[in-house]
């Protein structure tokens, strides 16, 4: 296969990140485009989309495709990755893989089904500096590693209102655990969880502290003590609550001791960058992971990170959930 012709099904936030970078990856066509909103369809023309659909069933009995992007909320990733493996189109899936253990476990067995290849987005795994971060932990640099801390502090879906002076909605979906499967933790937490299994290796114990400082009926932050199969004991923070930007790994080794951080994007900067170049510095390991994708299917060899390791991922974060504890308690 020289070159992969792509779908993109979801234009909110990340789907437009995803369709910028779309139209700058080497050996790879977006041949098509699918959303609810025509206004998102208008934008996608505008880029250079020959085909949209507001159905993306019609988008998945294209031909012309071979791999689809999807950027949709939680609650319609299992419908529709199923749909995709059925149409034998690879997969490129946004996190989490699904709301639950159980949904996972079905998309991953369509896609073995089926014969189609399944990568789940993680950005953070394409970072630089997280990824010499890693290097230094393989390498020995550090020393054996004793302590990591790693902290996602956002406004979450707030983030809509935060980006302008003007009031805007937030998508409903946002707001029902039924289709989100879960607060701060499952959305901003998995990325460290997933991270941080990637440096030191299975979770063999975790416990969580919930908070829920805007009254909902899931947390708005979460603070997980977890220990990994090296022997390395992780303090995970995930939260919704701060209009400022946090996202770092600290890690405290017998040797030495190392920062990775990616700072808070320049909103002015990013746009001028999204621009004139189709990406941003900020954004730089999202456009990594789409051509990451393309290439692993071009040379027919899995693509990581995978759906099994997603599934890991929940499978963290639902004991989590179970084990809460209160401040008083103590670690057993």
């Amino acid at each position: 296969m020289d070159e992969i012709r792509l779908g993109l099904i979801g234009l909110g936030y990340i789907g437009r990140i995803h369709l910028r970078h779309c139209m700058k990856l080497d050996s790879a066509d977006l041949v098509a485009v699918s959303d609810l909103s025509k206004k998102a369809l208008k934008t996608a023309r505008d880029a250079g989309v020959k085909k949209t659909f507001t159905n993306y069933e019609h988008l998945l009995k294209s031909p012309e495709i071979d791999a689809v992007i999807i950027a949709l909320p939680t609650h319609l990733h299992l419908q529709c990755a199923e749909q995709a493996a059925e149409a034998k189109k690879h997969i490129f899936l946004e996190k989490p893989i699904a709301r639950n253990t159980a949904e996972a476990k079905q998309i991953i067995s369509a896609t073995q089904r089926n014969s189609v290849k399944l990568m789940i987005g993680y950005p953070l795994r394409f970072n630089t500096t997280f990824r010499n971060a890693n290097e230094k932990i393989k390498t020995g640099t550090l020393g054996d590693i004793e302590l990591a801390c790693a902290t996602y502090i956002s406004t979450g879906p707030f983030f809509h209102r935060a980006e302008s002076h003007t009031p805007k909605p937030v998508p409903e979906w946002w707001f029902k655990k039924e289709l989100t499967g879960g607060g701060a933790l499952i959305d901003t937490g998995v990325h460290m969880i997933n991270l941080l299994r990637w440096y030191f290796g299975e979770i063999t114990d975790i416990k969580s502290r919930l908070g829920y400082r805007f009254n909902m009926n899931f947390e708005d932050s979460a603070t997980c003590l977890a220990r990994f199969k090296s022997g390395t004991v992780g303090i995970i923070n995930a939260g919704w609550f701060s209009q400022d930007f946090a996202l770092k790994v600290e890690l405290f080794g017998t040797l030495q001791h190392t920062n990775a951080q990616l700072l808070s994007p320049n909103r002015l900067l990013t746009a001028v960058q999204m621009l004139t170049t189709g990406s941003s510095k900020f954004y730089q390991s999202h456009f990594a992971e789409l051509q990451h994708f393309t290439n692993c299917l071009i040379k027919d060899i899995p693509p990581s990170p995978t759906g099994q390791g997603a599934l890991k991922d929940l499978e963290a974060i639902s004991r989590a959930y179970k084990n809460q504890i209160q401040l008083n308690q103590t670690w057993a």
